[in-house]
């Protein structure tokens, strides 16, 4: 978790990359790939944000389809013995087509987030923010302070957090995300406590319930995460109890699972959502397969396909949704990524909104 200064040359860096092998890279899918947990590249525990130096390593010799000479100096993030910095900027074209409708098209800024992480007891205690600062005006999306055992096998996290349930996707719109209702855009102010140890990985928060706005009444959200990790294959569970709302209470059930078959990394993911009130009790599901093909290094071709059942009293003829996406990304050089991809939404026939083409090329850069 420290964050030692720029090395003098990037054999080290070669090196450490080939012999230790033990990198989940930027997303999930790369994680199954490897067969390792979020944390080997990340300096939160349950990932996503900022890269820790062996996550910058990686960037800059394994994960590029080709690698830039730098000089004497390569990139760590590091400002110093005890502070890093690090970001993220994904830029989009998309274009819209929606059935009986115009098409539209239009260039935007998703997000640019700049990541610190202050190392005061380097592999102990760290003070870790995360600020999205476009589009739009900064907003703190994470701030929190944790404190690592002197074994690292455990941790204890408290501030405004992404709390842990199923894969960490990079798409906050996947039918999953939206279930549960939680992601990278709804942070909570939380407490965690985290066990990692063998292929064990576990975390429990205790939240707010709110995402971030104002509390109402005493209620608090629980969440709860365990997953077994292989090297090609995991397996997690995740529940969510949250009593916070006044209108009623929330409880959510997700089942993961990565599996690594060749060049092909599996996810899958089902999350039901029982939404309880006075009068009656709504259940909402959605489900995620996704296929991985790493082609080669530095390229990989995505397939997924998602399934939302908005009420599972109602025949999912009736009202459920599907959606597909394939996407290319390549990564050409380090910290450089380019997406290319279609999404295909299918619904209820008679909604047209519900049938719609999404076509995206986006720029990501990330450091």
């Amino acid at each position: 978790m420290s964050r030692p200064g720029a090395l003098p040359s990037l054999l080290p860096l070669l090196l450490l990359a080939a012999l230790a092998a033990t990198s989940a890279r930027a997303e999930p899918y790369l994680a199954v790939q490897q067969g390792f947990k979020c944390t080997q590249c990340h300096v939160n525990p349950t990932g996503g944000g900022m890269r820790n130096t062996f996550g910058d390593v990686f960037a800059q010799t394994l994960m590029p389809m080709k690698h830039i000479d730098t000089g004497q100096e390569a990139w760590t993030g590091a400002v110093n013995s005890f502070i890093g910095i690090g970001g993220n900027m994904r830029y989009d074209w998309t274009m819209t087509d929606v059935r009986h409708q115009p098409s539209a098209n239009q260039f935007s800024m998703e997000q640019t987030r700049v990541y610190l992480d202050a190392s005061m007891i380097p592999n102990r205690l760290i003070v870790y923010a995360d600020e999205l600062v476009a589009p739009g005006g900064a907003t703190n999306e994470e701030a929190w302070a944790m404190y690592w055992s002197a074994s690292h096998d455990w941790y204890v996290k408290a501030g405004q957090m992404y709390l842990p349930f199923g894969f960490r996707l990079q798409d906050q719109t996947a039918y999953v995300q939206q279930v549960s209702g939680i992601n990278m855009t709804t942070p909570d102010r939380a407490v965690e406590a985290g066990y990692l140890h063998g292929p064990w990985d576990a975390q429990l928060d205790v939240s707010n319930g709110t995402a971030g706005g104002p509390v109402v009444g005493n209620g608090k959200q629980f969440t709860g995460q365990l997953s077994f990790v292989q090297p090609i294959w995991r397996l997690g569970l995740a529940l969510d109890l949250n009593n916070s709302a006044a209108s009623g209470r929330r409880t959510a059930y997700g089942l993961f699972g990565g599996l690594k078959t060749g060049p092909i990394a599996w996810l899958a993911q089902a999350d039901v959502v029982v939404d309880h009130t006075s009068q009656e009790s709504l259940r909402t599901a959605g489900g995620l397969l996704e296929a991985d093909w790493m082609i080669s290094q530095g390229q990989n071709l995505k397939l997924s396909a998602e399934q939302l059942a908005p009420d599972l009293s109602v025949s999912i003829r009736r009202n459920g949704q599907t959606r597909w996406s394939l996407v290319y990304e390549l990564t050409p050089i380090q910290f450089l990524q380019l997406r290319a991809g279609i999404r295909y939404y299918d619904g209820i026939p008679q909604a047209d909104i519900q049938h719609e083409r999404l076509y995206f090329v986006q720029l990501h850069a990330f450091f």
